[in-house]
Parts: C-alpha cells; structure tokens; sequence
C-alpha cells in the first residue's frame, strides 16, 4: 500500500502523508475506513513510529483522518481537504506557470505539459 524511497530527498514522514492523501484523495481508501495502526504500520515499513505518528498528525490536522481514542484513526470525509488542498495546489501552480513564463516558456508549451505531452 505505501512504499519509501530512500533515495527520495523528501523526509520519511512526507513520504507516507503524500501516499495516503494520494490514496484518500483517489478513493483507494474510503471514509470509514480504519488507518493500520500506528506500531502496525511501522513495523511494516521498518521505520520509526514516531515517523508514522507525525505523518498521521498531519493527515489529521489537513482533515484527512480522525482519531478516536482507544480505537484508531479513521478516514475522514475528505470534501473539504480536498477543496484545501486543491486551492494550495493552484497556488503553487500559478506560481510555477509565472515563473516559467518569466524564463521564456509559452502557453502553448504550458498546455501541451497539461495536456500531458513532452514538449518542454
């Protein structure tokens, strides 16, 4: 369900956040839907909990997961985090595309990368 690249710059954390928004976000895994537990899921990945924990906390404070005391952290209803989270993403995309622009990319460049075609 989750890999970790150790060759990924990203910390360990960001690495399991990242895959389980990704497979909240996609439906892979539904509200309602009880996350392994946080010794569990180390073991697994033969990582520190503590790395697991903080990337659970995230998860929690974006409103991708609810814990509930002596039973485990659920998915949540994920409508409004992926609203914020699409909003942060275009932010950072209108970043990207003004920059590139500035360095002499067109918009015809910038649409075919959308459209998801090679040109660069």
């Amino acid at each position: 369900m989750i890999n970790i690249n150790f060759r990924d710059p990203r910390p360990i954390y960001e690495q399991v956040r990242d895959s389980f928004r990704q497979l909240i976000i996609s439906g892979v895994l539904p509200a309602g839907y009880k996350m392994p537990s946080v010794r569990e899921l180390a073991a697994q990945l033969t990582i520190n909990p503590n790395t697991i924990q903080r990337a659970y906390r995230e998860l929690e404070t974006e409103g991708y997961i609810c814990s509930v005391p002596g039973r485990g952290s659920f998915v949540s209803r994920t409508d409004a985090a992926v609203e914020q989270r699409k909003a942060e993403l275009l932010e950072k995309f209108k970043a990207l595309a003004k920059e590139l622009r500035l360095m002499g990319v067109t918009d015809g460049e910038l649409i075919a990368l959308l459209r998801g075609g090679n040109e660069q």
